[in-house]
């Protein structure tokens, strides 16, 4: 048997509900890494339509790194839905044209940078990631949660706004873990070691030749 390709955009036989997602997108302001998958109840091309206010003139980054997980429903929204909020209007008056062009003249809206998706995160279904929001190695989103605020790795998120639940593992396994960073092993390697990766982490962190 072969190793699943990462450059086949739909890696489970005749079910095109889940796809490898670099395949699929095609704004270079996404970044996705090696088998990263999105599975949708309706279309895979929804996740194009589920990253929000991500306009080319700002610039900003959506960078998922591999292994992640991301339900159907997930969405992003991006600076481009960010708004005036120290001003005594948060309206967008220059978007407008006309006489209220200038209204921003000398003036930006606010951005808080690229959003960054670690590696190996689990993204649970309807949940909604905000600008700049960087989501550590190894953390698991709830269903539904709302991240405003940058999530530790190895941390399972919920609610709105999403609080840290709970730890995955002790401090000195999650160092080791991070330290190991095993998604970024040759596949071979990966392939070689899927029993321990699919236990608990000690059985990983025992093996002196992981």
């Amino acid at each position: 048997m072969k190793i699943p390709n990462p450059n086949t955009q739909f890696p489970l036989p005749n079910y095109n509900k889940l796809c490898f997602l670099k395949n699929r997108i095609k704004n270079p302001n996404i970044i996705v890494g090696d088998y990263t998958y999105y599975d949708d109840f309706e279309d895979v091309l929804n996740f194009d339509k589920n990253v929000k206010y991500h306009f080319d003139f700002i610039g900003d980054k959506l960078i998922i790194g591999k292994f992640c997980m991301i339900a159907s429903g997930a969405t992003f929204i991006m600076n481009g839905g960010n708004h005036l909020t120290e001003a005594t209007s948060a309206y967008p008056f220059a978007i407008f044209g006309g006489t209220w062009q200038n209204a921003m003249k000398g003036k930006t809206y606010p951005s808080k940078g690229d959003t960054v998706i670690g590696n190996d995160v689990w993204i649970g279904h309807d949940a909604t990631i905000m600008p700049g929001v960087h989501i550590g190695d190894g953390a698991i989103v709830a269903t539904k949660a709302v991240v405003t605020k940058n999530v530790e790795p190895y941390t399972i998120v919920g609610g709105n706004p999403a609080e840290a639940i709970k730890k995955r593992f002790s401090e000195e396994t999650i160092t080791k873990l991070l330290q190991l960073k095993w998604w970024h092993w040759d596949i071979d390697k990966i392939t070689q070691n899927l029993d321990k990766l699919t236990s608990h982490p000690e059985a990983l962190l025992q093996n002196k030749k992981a």
